[in-house]
């Protein structure tokens, strides 16, 4: 980057001012789908980090070696490449959080978030530029739905399950069951929106 922009700055960037989710608005599906249990968000957010950041890496390694007219299935077989080291390992060691997650591990190879990266950023920039990007875009759409998850889970059974383990309980309570589902989680986002934009309308005045 030749415009004074530092790693930290990009990082930061992709964390809060281009938050993927909240700012960018892309790759919403399979976060509103997978955000009813905090476990679903942890793993979701490590996997989609991983393959951001590898396919980010790689990009920037060979960006210059790409014909500009085939970039794209390029790009999709590099994402679809690191996606596939994912979902044989979460197969492996996380049998369960893999069948809960079910089809969305694989559709990361086609979450706009990723590719969007690839040919806006990844395909424009140096390697640590690259990676630093595709991990502030990472850990930005992970917080979003650890935040999710927490919440609905929490106000849509009454606890957080943490690898098989109660770790928060809300005690004696008649849990609202729509949190757990499709219209909890625009309620949710919805209200994650909204207090994000009147921190910045207050931020500015």
């Amino acid at each position: 980057m030749d415009d004074g922009t530092t790693l930290w700055d990009e990082f930061k960037k992709g964390v809060i001012t281009e938050n993927a989710l909240l700012k960018l608005m892309v790759g919403l599906c399979s976060a509103l789908a997978v955000s009813n249990r905090l476990e679903n968000g942890i793993f979701m957010g490590i996997a989609a980090t991983f393959v951001l950041v590898c396919s980010n890496i790689l990009i920037a390694l060979i960006r210059e070696r790409i014909p500009y007219q085939i970039r794209i299935p390029i790009f999709i077989i590099i994402i679809a490449s690191f996606v596939t080291v994912v979902d044989l390992v979460m197969k492996a060691y996380v049998p369960v959080v893999y069948e809960r997650l079910g089809v969305w591990i694989p559709l990361i190879v086609v979450n706009c978030m990723i590719l969007a990266r690839a040919e806006g950023y990844a395909s424009k920039n140096s390697v640590a530029y690259a990676a630093v990007d595709g991990l502030g875009i990472g850990v930005g759409y992970t917080l979003v739905l650890l935040v999710m998850g927490f919440v609905r889970e929490l106000l849509g059974t009454g606890k957080i399950i943490l690898f098989e383990k109660t770790i928060v309980s809300l005690g004696p309570f008649n849990p609202p069951l729509i949190f757990v589902m499709f219209p909890g989680a625009f309620l949710t986002f919805g209200i994650m929106m909204a207090l994000l934009n009147r921190y910045e309308s207050r931020k500015k005045q």
